[in-house]
């Protein structure tokens, strides 16, 4: 956030933070969901650029589409080892995963 809108928002009274304050996460959890939204994402964006519909994945790693769309919003009840094979399925390597974490 600009240096000059956090001032303005904290002289109005505004407390400003980041989401792991707001939801008192430990470091450690923030570090999941991060990791999480970061594989989400990767996943999202090699399935389109090799121009495969969330059905094709499903069928693929022998899921439904509704999973792979909860894969691609980083939901919560998805495991980080389906997003991973997801990711391998689509051939992902050790390094791209590695950069997806990584943020790279």
């Amino acid at each position: 956030m600009e240096r000059g809108k956090r001032s303005r928002l904290q002289a109005a009274g505004w407390k400003v933070g980041s989401a792991a304050n707001f939801l008192d996460l430990s470091p450690k959890d923030a570090l999941l969901i991060d990791i999480r939204a970061r594989l989400a994402s990767a996943l999202a964006a090699r399935r389109a650029k090799k121009q495969i519909t969330q059905t094709e994945l499903a069928r693929r790693i022998q899921s439904s589409q509704s999973r792979v769309a909860k894969m691609e919003a980083a939901d919560a009840s998805v495991s980080l080892d389906l997003l991973i094979r997801s990711l391998l399925a689509l051939g992902a390597t050790r390094k791209d995963l590695a950069t997806a974490i990584a943020g790279k």
